[in-house]
């Protein structure tokens, strides 16, 4: 691999004046900089990063770790996240924990050593202790970070999440609003703040009706999905096999909802027709099951391009207080549910006479 001192032989300059072409630190006069230019074309030299971060206390390299890297929803928060950061003329390292505290911390050390200039953090949030460990890391780090999806009481942080107790709250008012009212829950691992927050929404959605039997039990209609097709598949196939079937089932992500679909068809339950099902996160894919997933979309968009802009403010010293930005969910109504077999629409109002009418009437011979 050539080197420094191999470029400037070839261009017949010094080390130190293709120091200052690469790194653009001093004025070199146009004939001498095309020397340097075409000598290092020529070579295929590589300028060494690391050694130029020394120098400049930055690298242009941006961290970020995600949980799990096989989720739909993970990955495309990571494309939109990689195209700002790389328009902005920045480098993404991208590492996945798969959920693990350790390998997490792991990562954290490692991304230290490339001496980052931000990090994006999309927490394991397998727990408080887990949480306490990891804003310690963080604090350590010394460098602008970001929360994305899960929230740790780290108070230097920015963070940015969806509302998701009220995205909890919207898929279950739309079951209640079809007519179902024996709505179950498959909710994701326990201690993860997303997944418990809309299981919250869901059992203020259903103590909005009033107190009923489903209502004090609604423990009863709760599964755990593990955000994972299998996961939701299982728990599906458990619930098909309870006494008293839920009509309806809201699912705390779209990759459970999609396992919950198989399980039902397997189980030769039609959706929407026997069973309306409500995902979570309106991940691509759930555009394109059988039926089209009705889902809580969260703005993905400007997730990722707020968790970039957010960080680079703080990089460039543009801000230093930590902000926090809460986004509003959204509906996406499509084919995977349906009005409960006895709704009834609510009557329509007898017409009534209007005055005028009644003179009308009053003339007429």
């Amino acid at each position: 691999m050539a080197t420094i001192k191999d470029v400037a032989l070839k261009a017949d300059v010094s080390v130190t004046t293709v120091s200052h072409v690469v790194n653009d630190t001093r004025h070199v006069s146009a004939k001498v900089r095309e020397r340097v230019e075409l000598a290092i074309r020529e070579l295929g030299y590589v300028p060494n990063a690391m050694a130029r971060s020394l120098k400049s206390n930055t690298t242009s390299t941006l961290g970020m770790l995600i949980p799990n890297s096989s989720n739909p929803y993970f990955a495309e928060i990571v494309r939109i996240v990689e195209d700002r950061c790389f328009g902005a003329g920045y480098t993404l390292v991208l590492c996945n924990t798969d959920d693990e505290p350790h390998r997490q911390s792991v990562y954290l050390k490692v991304l230290a050593e490339r001496r980052i200039d931000g990090l994006i953090v999309v927490s394991t949030g397998a727990g408080t202790a887990d949480d306490d460990s990891l804003a310690k890391q963080l604090h350590g780090l010394r460098v602008p970070t970001v929360l994305v999806d899960r929230e740790i009481d780290d108070p230097a942080c920015d963070l940015v999440e969806t509302a998701h107790m009220q995205g909890g709250l919207l898929a279950v008012r739309h079951l209640l609003s079809l007519g179902h009212k024996r709505i179950a829950c498959i909710g994701g691992p326990a201690g993860v703040m997303p997944s418990e927050q809309r299981i919250e929404g869901w059992r203020m959605a259903l103590a909005e009706t009033g107190a009923t039997p489903d209502i004090a039990n609604a423990s009863a209609l709760l599964w755990r999905g593990g955000f994972t097709s299998q996961g939701g598949y299982e728990a599906m196939h458990a619930i098909l096999r309870t006494e008293r079937k839920p009509s309806a089932v809201f699912v705390c992500n779209d990759l459970m909802a999609i396992g919950a679909l198989r399980a039902a068809h397997e189980s030769g339950v039609r959706v929407p027709d026997e069973l309306s099902i409500v995902g979570f996160d309106d991940i691509e894919l759930s555009a394109y099951t059988s039926p089209p997933l009705t889902t809580v979309a969260q703005p993905k968009e400007r997730i990722g391009a707020l968790a970039v802009d957010m960080l680079l403010e703080r990089v460039g010293g543009k801000r230093r207080d930590a902000r926090k930005v809460v986004l509003q969910p959204e509906l996406r109504v499509r084919a995977s549910t349906a009005r409960h077999a006895s709704f009834r629409e609510p009557a329509a109002p007898l017409a009534t006479e209007t005055p005028a009418t009644q003179t009308r009437k009053s003339r007429t011979p």
